[in-house]
Formats: C-alpha cells, sequence, structure tokens
C-alpha cells in the first residue's frame, strides 16, 4: 500500500501544496492545493475495493471537499459557499459511517459536546451574521467525529484507527480554519491547517481500502 505510485504524488502534491503557501510563486499554491486533492479522489475512485455505500460516500465527500476548496481560494469571498461544499462533505462521511454501525453508546458523544460548547462559547461573538451556518457547520462535523469514535470502538482494526484519526483531524483542520477567520490570523495556520486537512482525507480514503497498489 504505502509503495503505491499515486500515493506518492498525493504526498509530493501536499508538500508542495504547503511550500507554496509561504513562498514564491504564489499561482503554485492555487495549482497543488486543489491537485492534490484531484489525486486523492483519483486514489478512492479507482482504488481496488468494491463499490459499497461507504466508498460511493467517501467518493462524494471528496468531491464536496474539492468544490469547497475552489471557493475557498477565490479572489472575492467565498466563505459560506465554501462551508456549503464541506457541510455535504461531512453528511456524506456520516452516511458512510451510519452504513457500518449498528448501535450507538451513550457517552462515547459526550466529548465532541464539550469541544463544541468550548468552543463555541470563545468564538460565537466573534461570527457576526454567520452564526446560525457555523453552529450548524460545527454540530455536524462533532456528529462525524462522535460516529467515527463509534464505528472504531465498534469494529476496533486498523482501518476504522485510520478512519477515526482522520475524521479527528479533519474536525481540528476545521476548527483551525474557524480561529483563523474569526480570531485572527497566525504564522503557523496555513501548515497546520493543511497538513491536518490532507492528511484526514487521505486516512479516511485509505481506511476504506481504496489505495491503489
Amino acid at each position: 500500500m504505502w509503495g503505491s505510485p499515486l500515493l506518492f504524488l498525493v504526498i509530493f502534491s501536499a508538500i508542495s501544496c504547503i511550500w507554496f503557501a509561504y513562498h514564491e510563486p504564489r499561482r503554485l499554491f492555487y495549482l497543488f492545493k486543489p491537485l492534490t486533492m484531484v489525486l486523492i479522489c483519483l486514489t478512492a475512485i479507482l482504488g481496488g475495493s468494491s463499490l459499497t455505500v461507504y466508498k460511493m460516500m467517501i467518493i462524494g465527500g471528496l468531491v464536496f471537499s474539492l468544490a469547497g476548496d475552489t471557493f475557498l481560494m477565490l479572489p472575492t469571498d467565498r466563505f459560506l459557499p465554501g462551508l456549503i461544499a464541506f457541510l455535504f462533505t461531512h453528511l456524506c462521511y456520516i452516511t458512510a459511517f451510519i452504513s457500518e454501525i449498528n448501535a450507538v453508546n451513550w457517552w462515547l458523544p459526550i466529548p465532541f459536546i464539550i469541544i463544541g460548547l468550548v468552543f463555541v462559547y470563545f468564538i460565537f461573538p466573534k461570527l457576526g451574521t454567520q452564526k446560525i451556518p457555523v453552529i450548524i457547520y460545527v454540530v455536524i462535523i462533532l456528529v462525524m467525529g462522535w460516529l467515527a469514535s463509534e464505528l472504531w470502538y465498534q469494529v476496533p482494526q486498523i482501518g476504522t484507527l485510520m478512519m477515526f484519526i482522520g475524521a479527528i483531524l479533519f474536525t481540528v483542520s476545521d476548527l483551525l480554519l474557524a480561529i483563523n477567520r474569526f480570531q485572527g490570523s497566525f504564522k503557523s495556520y496555513k501548515a497546520l491547517n493543511l497538513t491536518t486537512y490532507f492528511t484526514a482525507q487521505l486516512l479516511i480514503v485509505i481506511s476504506a481500502g481504496m489505495l491503489v497498489l
């Protein structure tokens, strides 16, 4: 799996994207960010696993992620369309996880509820007119993280562990984006956001056995 040429292309493109987020020529950042997601999408589409509900929903989520990335890169502010696109990403991932879950445990959502309440407490005054869509988005992404934990708890295998780590990293990436936008930018934001984002997407894809060998 780790020797896959496509995997190396994903890693090369992701590293290049992070590099050009801080270095010239800046236009290469706008090339490598969508290219990385296109390569991850190809990894999922061309993967050897059978076409299950899980796989179809993961591919759908990746496509919405690519759309969200595109909106967020546009020169004019397209934050809300980008937010909606990523909302559909998480809904796709939620559907994928639900398709593999047999039951839920009442205590597993508790850490995610606490994280959500703390995050909203600190960021709510900064949201302005975007309070409702941002709060809805935070709820959805924390539900995704919770369901990922449910799936890993029920099926404690390496694949579900990678899926869970991917879901958590995706949550971290989105929370970093919100902090950067509403609390103020910080120098290491781009590197942290992109690293957690690309790693999350790739781990979720690999967890479904979609990596081309």
